[in-house]
């Protein structure tokens, strides 16, 4: 099997050989994989073992030592690896801030300016000179700052006309690429390549290196703002500062650090790598796109005032209407099953344990599910779950949400995804401002693939071109 496992790796259709896997083992299998070493290794794609192992016995499967180590440089004690006490107290703090009035309206603000102020402008720009783009890129830009500005508090302009090289984002980035390798590679290998600063550990040690300036002159610079005004902030980094450890002290540089790194990578990649996919699944589905458009403009032709239907660059999108698009967030849950933007995660047994579908599991053991796989098990979603289609998702034309253990892009039990709610409204707000002026046509040839990435990035980006959307 490992001989395989590593031509997949090559043709970076690793994806698909894993689902290739479960299909024919029934959606569970137990192996030895290098970076095991001699520990066993379960891959699962079955909603009862994921049920079993996010929901019902939760501490017993947590993130894990070999997981923290694996991703500590990058990091380091921050909720996406964090387990027991330490990602408790940033969940419930962060929970808190997520559902207050202030950050909600941080969030929803900075995204309006974004789209309106940069993305419409970038993308209209490049419609007049008739070049095609790269949309995942543009997305990417976009989600970053917004997640910058709600993390941080600052706005690193990535997406700026001129789209200008932003090193923080360029390195935030090439750390993310480097640290996936590690999952592939026996951990006395690139345990030894970073001891001798060569090869991926070199360009991890760099790329961190960018990471931990920007990130740490932020907080200091921050923290000096506090000091001398009474200013009200709602990012993150402000929220944690002005919170204490479970000893009464404030909170370190590093630990601060840490919290707003794993922040930025859950809000930066998960929406525009969605989008990304969601916008190549259209263009082969122009039947949905007409859907989606015919949905988008229903719902602003129900606004009483009066719109100028030749004006439509200048339409912005309410709240309460983005709502309503049920259409449009029932296509991007597809784009969402069949492209998860995180394509697997890991657990680890505490103790012995036993699977409902049998699977005895050793403490120690790795537990690897394979949310990409699950979108395409025909036990799951029947003999078209290959099919980009929406409908599946509409009961009498309104959205319907799946269960988390079989529809796990948001994760599932404790660690559902905290922005969840607005991930979607960010997704639709930015689809329909696109897709309600534009039809986006994928260039012809152009090659779409996989990402070996901790999100399902597109290899080679997407290049598109854009073509005005007549009323």
């Amino acid at each position: 099997m490992l001989p395989s496992l590593f031509v997949a790796l090559r043709s970076n259709n690793m994806y698909e050989w894993l689902t290739d896997v479960l299909n024919n083992k029934g959606g569970t299998f137990t192996f030895r994989g290098p970076w095991c070493s001699s520990l066993q290794c379960v891959l699962t794609s079955d909603p009862r073992n994921l049920e079993h192992l996010l929901k019902t016995k939760f501490i017993n499967f947590p993130k894990g030592e070999y997981f923290r180590n694996t991703v500590r440089d990058f990091l380091g004690d921050g909720i996406f690896g964090a387990d027991d006490d330490t990602w408790k107290r940033q969940r419930r703090t962060a929970s808190i801030e997520f559902h207050s009035a202030e950050f909600r309206a941080l969030t929803a603000g900075s995204l309006y300016e974004l789209v309106h102020s940069r993305l419409i402008p970038v993308l209209e720009s490049a419609h007049r000179k008739n070049s095609p783009i790269d949309l995942q890129d543009i997305l990417l830009r976009l989600t970053f700052d917004n997640v910058c500005i709600i993390a941080f508090g600052t706005d690193p302009g990535c997406l700026a006309p001129g789209l200008p090289d932003v090193p923080f984002a360029r390195a935030f980035e090439e750390a993310t690429e480097a640290t996936i390798i590690r999952f592939v590679t026996p951990t006395t290998i690139w345990r030894t390549l970073r001891f001798l600063d060569i090869g991926n550990e070199r360009k991890l040690k760099r790329s961190l290196k960018d990471v931990d300036e920007f990130a740490y002159e932020v907080i200091r610079t921050r923290k000096k703002e506090l000091e001398r005004e009474s200013k009200e902030r709602s990012d993150l980094l402000t929220v944690f500062m002005r919170h204490k450890d479970e000893d009464g002290n404030k909170y370190s540089e590093k630990f601060l650090r840490d919290i707003c790194v794993n922040f930025i990578l859950a809000g930066r990649d998960t929406s525009s790598v969605a989008l990304a996919w969601f916008f190549w699944l259209l263009e082969k589905s122009p039947e949905v796109e007409e859907k989606i458009v015919e949905e988008v403009r229903g719902i602003v032709k129900e606004r009483r005032e009066e719109i100028n239907v030749d004006d439509n660059m200048n339409v912005v999108f309410k709240p309460e209407e983005v709502k309503r698009m049920e259409y449009l967030q029932a296509a991007l849950s597809e784009a969402l099953r069949l492209y998860p933007s995180v394509p697997v995660d890991h657990k680890e047994v505490v103790q012995d344990e036993v699977f409902p579908d049998g699977t005895v599991l050793k403490k120690g053991t790795k537990i690897i599910y394979a949310i990409y796989s699950m979108g395409r098990m025909e036990s799951i979603w029947g003999k078209d779950c290959r099919e980009f289609k929406p409908e599946r998702w509409l009961k009498d034309g309104k959205f319907m949400s799946e269960s988390a253990y079989k529809f796990t892009a948001f994760n599932g039990g404790p660690r559902l995804c905290l922005g969840k709610d607005f991930a979607y409204y960010q997704m639709k707000y930015v689809a329909a401002s696109i897709l309600y002026r534009y039809h986006v046509t994928v260039v012809k040839n152009h090659p779409v693939a996989p990402k070996l990435a901790l999100t399902m990035y597109m290899k080679h980006g997407l290049k598109v071109t854009l073509e005005k959307r007549v009323s």
